[in-house]
C-alpha cells in the first residue's frame, strides 16, 4: 500500500519532531499519503510522551519512533530524524511539524521539484498568496516579514521569503555536506540551515502554502528570541561574506566591497570631524566629505546587486549522485566476484 516512491525508485521520507503535539500526531500522521515510504516520528523528551503514544496507538507500518534522551529543541530533534532518514538510504526528506499548522498533502509538491533536479531544498513560503497571508496572526505576521529580510542578507538567498518556515523537503544526498553538529538546534535552526545551505551552493525553491492556525500554542517567547535571532543573522551574515567573496574566491565583487567601506568610512569620519570644527568648511572641504560617501555607497550597492544575482541557480545533488555512481558499481562488482 505504501509504496514511498516517487519519480521511479526514488524514496520519500517524512521527520516530525514532537514535543507537546500528542492531541494532532494521530491525525498529522493519518493524512500523510502514499508517496511516503518512512515516518520518523521524533520523541523531544515530550512531557506529554508523544512517542509512547504513537507506538501505543499508531498501527501505520511506515512510522519508526525516535526517542531524543534530552529535549534537543525543534532543530535537534529534526536534524535527529534527517541523519537516520539519510542513514536508511531515504533520497528525499520532508520536515513537517506535528501541531497540525500544515497541510501533509502538499509533499509531493515539496519533492517533485527536488526529483526532477530543479532544487537541493524545497521549503514553504506563506507569504506568497494574500489569502494566506490575511490569516496569519498579526504578531507571526510582522514578526516573520522582519525576519525574512534580515535573513536575505545572512543566508544569501535574497529569492527567499519566510525562512522559519519549518515545512521544508532536502535532498537526502546533502546531509553528507552539511555540518549537522554545527547547525542550531532551537529556533534559529531554519534559518542556520539556510545560511549552510548556501555555504554548500545548493539551491533552494520556495513552494506557495497556506498555514492552518488553530488552538496550537508555541514555546517560543518573542521577545527573548528576536535577540538571538538579530545576533545569529549578524554572525552568519559576517561568515558568509568571508566564506564567499574572500576564502573561496576574490573577485570584483570583492573590491567593490572592501573599497566601497573604505570611502564610507573615511568620508562619514572627515565629514563628522569638520562639522564639529567651529571653523567655517570650504566647498573643498564639503566635497572631500561627500564625493567618498557618494562613491562609497554606490560601490555597495554594486556589491549588493552582484551578491543578489550571484544565489545558486543549479541544483547541486545531481552532481553528488554522479560522482557516487562508480563506487557502487565497483562495490557492486566487488561483492560478485
Amino acid at each position: 500500500m505504501y509504496s514511498g516512491k516517487l519519480h521511479g525508485s526514488k524514496k520519500v521520507a517524512v521527520v516530525i519532531p514532537c514535543f507537546r503535539v500528542r492531541r494532532h500526531i494521530a491525525s498529522v500522521i493519518s493524512e500523510i499519503g502514499p508517496e511516503v515510504g518512512s515516518i520518523y516520528v521524533v520523541d523531544d523528551c515530550c512531557p506529554e510522551e508523544t512517542g509512547k503514544f504513537v507506538c501505543e496507538t499508531i498501527s501505520d507500518p511506515r512510522v519508526k519512533v525516535i526517542f531524543n534522551e534530552k529535549n534537543l529543541g525543534v532543530g535537534g530533534a529534526t536534524l535527529a530524524g534527517m541523519v537516520q532518514a539519510a542513514e536508511e538510504d531515504a533520497d528525499v526528506i520532508v520536515k513537517i511539524d506535528g501541531d497540525g499548522q500544515m497541510d501533509p498533502h502538499l509533499i509531493p509538491a515539496f519533492t517533485a521539484v527536488i526529483l526532477s533536479s530543479e532544487a537541493d531544498f524545497t521549503k514553504g513560503n506563506r507569504f506568497f498568496e494574500p489569502e494566506g497571508v490575511m490569516t496569519m496572526p498579526r504578531a507571526r505576521l510582522i514578526g516573520n516579514a522582519g525576519l525574512s529580510f534580515m535573513a536575505k542578507f545572512s543566508t544569501g538567498y535574497w529569492h527567499s521569503f519566510d525562512p522559519t518556515n519549518g515545512f521544508f523537503a532536502i535532498h537526502a544526498s546533502l546531509m553528507n555536506l552539511l555540518p549537522v553538529e554545527k547547525i542550531s538546534k532551537r529556533y534559529f535552526f531554519e534559518s542556520d540551515l539556510l545560511f549552510r545551505l548556501n555555504v554548500i551552493e545548493a539551491r533552494v525553491v520556495d513552494i506557495p502554502m497556506h498555514a492552518h492556525y488553530a488552538d496550537e500554542q508555541s514555546s517560543m517567547q518573542p521577545y527573548k528570541e528576536i535577540w538571538r535571532f538579530a545576533k545569529g543573522h549578524m554572525k552568519n551574515f559576517t561568515k558568509r561574506i568571508f566564506y564567499r567573496y574572500f576564502l573561496r574566491d576574490f573577485s570584483v565583487a570583492s573590491i567593490e566591497l572592501l573599497l566601497g567601506l573604505a570611502l564610507l568610512a573615511f568620508g562619514t569620519i572627515f565629514g563628522l570631524a569638520n562639522w564639529q570644527s567651529d571653523a567655517y568648511a570650504s566647498a573643498g572641504t564639503v566635497m572631500l566629505a561627500a564625493m567618498p560617501i557618494i562613491i562609497g555607497t554606490q560601490l555597495l550597492l554594486a556589491f549588493l546587486n552582484y551578491d543578489i544575482q550571484s544565489a545558486p541557480s543549479t541544483a547541486l545533488h545531481p552532481r553528488l549522485e554522479k560522482s557516487k555512481r562508480p563506487n557502487k558499481a565497483l562495490r557492486h562488482r566487488e561483492s560478485a566476484s
